[in-house]
């Protein structure tokens, strides 16, 4: 008999091992087994297939030690496995390695998941009082300590204690305690403790719904009927997360689970409270924020017969085992954040979601004020259900957008700060009146640029192609791509004449001069750079929402679905920047991060106020925001779209290479897309230079391949595999980094 079994490497392939005779009825699909692997090294392994054809004319390992009773990756989740690294070009070992806690997969000899345990005592049941007053009579010590430890245990009704609880107790030493012991009065003993959340009770039962609500959610289970999925475009503050607590509890009555994909932890930290309150201890949550421990004790909770009935995470949380899956909630479903960057596999967990709800026979239900032109398109023609909900919570009204044109402002001296006049007139009138504010630029640091004034010297990171941002806080100079950090030079070291200048405007300036303008204000600043601590991000939201923040400035982390009853102005300086980056994507995430950031304002039983500084107020997309109309805007870029074969008409496969030798990586580049275009033809594009083209010493070079739906993704995938295979052989293209980003964002 022969396993072949995933090792958790970035290698294609399955690897065939023989399985010992004692091993062959106990060992089965989606078990993890120890296998040896290069000449020293263990690996643990995942089970893909057992059989019994023998493999070619070569020697084959036996596996060493099978580690599980029972599989603990299920067929669904193999199948997903599959799908991901046929689709998004990623070995299974890739894919292995992202779905499974790394306590679970230890290779060679690293340690695994630790069973968390804790130290409690309890009394000598065969000890009589009189019994232990003839023993400690001479120990005033040990009887004041007992006496506490006795009074604790009647008054919670408990038959023993922890060793935390005993130090918490008046008459505490460690002395006494142990001579507690010795006397063989208090029992030591150890028991297994669960990292997971502590038990929350549900206080209410789901909201009412309002007629608009309620009028949705019948339409969204009507789509459900004969669509796999459906489109839920609902406008900010018009009460989504209500719509979702009642279908999660109509699932929950017929026996199923949920998963509520959130793009980033960040949302997790209202909504969890939220959820809770409703279904009490029945979530679980997942991310990157709890630890590995903890997440193995999920996974091993989710293979248990009462396992979680609602998971609330990010996208990793795709990968856990699910046996009763019944919906799939991905809300902001247009958020970039949904797609996995670095490392492999690069796979977009909105469209994952998707074919894992497909795989376990459940429905996807995807939610956004302000839907990706993918989605959007698919629910228009008719693949997806689209359901749209236009009003307000409440009949709230929606915020009135203003555009300020700073260009002119400046030009008759009126721009005399970062904020234009009508802006500081209405944060003033805002903190007058109690409420609060929120300043939106999409750029972190004091400025994104320094310059010498008499030859425009710019310093540049030694690793990356970009210039460095200068941070105040720190009074250091941070490259934004690879994080290294330099100091800021007292002079220029090119002239050694001019002075150093900041240009630009990041978040840390803006807060610099907002506490400036409003000396009786409290200004927090929320960016990577203040979030970096643990719990910094759960701080800063808690003090905003109980008013120990007037105003808070932040990069597009505010503009993410945070609830916050009492900001009337928001501002969003700089826009233009957000919608000139050489990306046909750029003027939809700028109007999708505008009108996200917008949606913070007037929330409750106010319309706020949206003030947007801008040098170019005539662009068109800013006639779209300030309508509120995603509709006119879907419109305008499906057309671009369709023009220049741009997603959702194309694919798109990026295919980037890396290497430290320039010459090298163009060489290695050029060879690669010459021979695709011999098959491909146009749908190839490039090799290009990337406008960051060098990223921690390595040069990079990017070929574009645009490929139409009717051509089949398996001959795509064989095409350039084989193509890869074949430069491989190479010498000059072994060292080459080379990876693959399928549809890419």
């Amino acid at each position: 008999m022969y396993a072949d079994v995933i090792l958790p490497l970035p290698l294609s392939g399955l690897f065939t091992y023989s399985v010992s005779a004692e091993m062959q009825d106990k060992i089965r699909r989606g078990m993890r087994v120890t296998v040896p692997f290069g000449r020293r090294k263990y690996y643990t392994a995942v089970v893909a297939k057992v059989h019994r054809q023998p493999p070619g004319n070569f020697t084959i390992k036996e596996i060493h030690s099978l580690i599980d009773p029972a599989p603990v990756v299920t067929e669904r989740q193999l199948e997903l496995w599959e799908w991901i690294s046929f689709y998004y070009l990623s070995s299974q070992g890739d894919v292995c390695k992202a779905a499974l806690p790394s306590p679970m997969m230890p290779a060679d000899m690293e340690r695994g998941y630790i069973q968390k345990s804790e130290e409690q005592f309890r009394l000598n049941p065969a000890l009589d009082d009189a019994d232990i007053s003839a023993t400690i009579q001479r120990a005033p010590k040990q009887q004041i300590l007992l006496d506490e430890i006795m009074w604790f245990l009647t008054e919670h009704e408990k038959d023993s204690l922890s060793r935390k609880e005993v130090k918490e107790l008046n008459g505490y030493s460690p002395v006494a305690l142990n001579g507690l012991i010795k006397k063989g009065i208090l029992f030591p003993f150890t028991v297994e403790k669960s990292r997971l959340h502590r038990e929350t009770t549900s206080n209410r039962t789901p909201y009412p719904l309002s007629e608009e609500q309620q009028k949705a959610l019948d339409a969204i289970q009507h789509s459900f009927s004969d669509k796999q999925t459906v489109l839920l475009h609902g406008a900010t503050s018009s009460g989504k997360t209500e719509i979702y607590i009642h279908l999660i509890d109509q699932l929950l009555k017929e026996g199923k689970q949920v998963l509520y994909l959130l793009p980033e932890i960040a949302l997790t930290t209202q909504l969890t409270l939220r959820l809770q309150s409703v279904f009490g201890d029945k979530i679980g949550i997942y991310h990157s924020g709890i630890d590995d421990q903890e997440r193995t004790e999920i996974w091993q909770k989710m293979l248990s017969e009462t396992p979680y009935e609602i998971i609330l995470g990010v996208r990793s949380s795709l990968f856990l085992p699910f046996r009763r899956l019944g919906l799939v909630i991905v809300d902001e479903e247009h958020e970039t954040s949904y797609k996995q960057q670095d490392p492999s596999p690069r796979y977009h967990a909105r469209d994952t979601a998707i074919m894992l709800a497909h795989i376990s026979g459940a429905k996807t239900l995807l939610g956004s004020a302000t839907p990706s032109i993918e989605s959007y398109y698919n629910a228009q023609t008719g693949k997806y259900g689209l359901v749209t909900l236009d009003e307000r919570f409440g009949k709230i009204e929606a915020p009135l957008i203003r555009l300020q044109n700073t260009k002119d402002l400046r030009r008759r001296k009126k721009m005399k700060s970062l904020l234009a006049p009508v802006l500081m007139e209405e944060i003033n009138t805002a903190l007058e009146n109690g409420e609060q504010a929120i300043l939106f630029r999409n750029r972190r640091g004091f400025a994104p640029m320094v310059e010498c004034t008499a030859c425009a010297w710019t310093p540049k990171c030694n690793h990356c192609d970009v210039t460095l941002t200068y941070h105040k806080k720190i009074h250091s100079l941070v490259c934004h791509y690879c994080n290294a950090t330099y100091p800021l030079p007292a002079e220029c070291p090119s002239c050694h004449e001019g002075e150093l200048k900041t240009l630009g405007t990041g978040t840390e300036r803006l807060e610099e001069e907002v506490s400036q303008l409003f000396p009786g204000a409290i200004v927090g600043r929320m960016d990577s750079d203040t979030t970096r601590a643990k719990d910094s991000f759960e701080r800063i939201i808690h003090d905003f929402q109980e008013n120990r923040i007037q105003v808070l400035v932040g990069t597009q982390m505010i503009s993410k679905g945070l609830d916050f009853e009492n900001v009337r102005v928001v501002g969003i300086i700089a826009a233009d920047s957000m919608l000139n980056y050489p990306d046909f994507r750029s003027h939809e995430r700028g109007f999708q991060l505008m009108l996200q950031a917008a949606g913070r304002a007037g929330r409750r039983d106010k319309q706020g106020m949206v003030i947007i500084q801008t040098a170019d107020p005539e662009q068109p997309i800013y006639r779209f925001i300030t309508r509120n109309d995603y509709v006119g805007f879907y419109q305008s870029q499906i057309a671009e779209r369709k023009l220049f074969k741009y997603p959702p008409f194309t694919r798109l496969i990026s295919i980037v290479l890396k290497h430290k030798d320039e010459h090298k990586v163009e060489y290695g580049a050029t060879s690669f897309a010459r021979l695709l275009k011999k098959s491909l033809g146009n749908k190839v594009l490039g090799p290009n230079k990337p406008v960051v083209s060098r990223i921690q010493q390595l040069h990079i070079r990017e070929i574009l391949l645009k490929i139409d739906h009717a051509t089949s993704p398996t001959q795509v995938r064989e095409l350039i595999k084989s193509t890869e295979s074949r430069l491989r052989k190479n010498n000059d293209f072994k060292q080459i980094l080379l990876y693959y980003n399928v549809d890419s964002i």
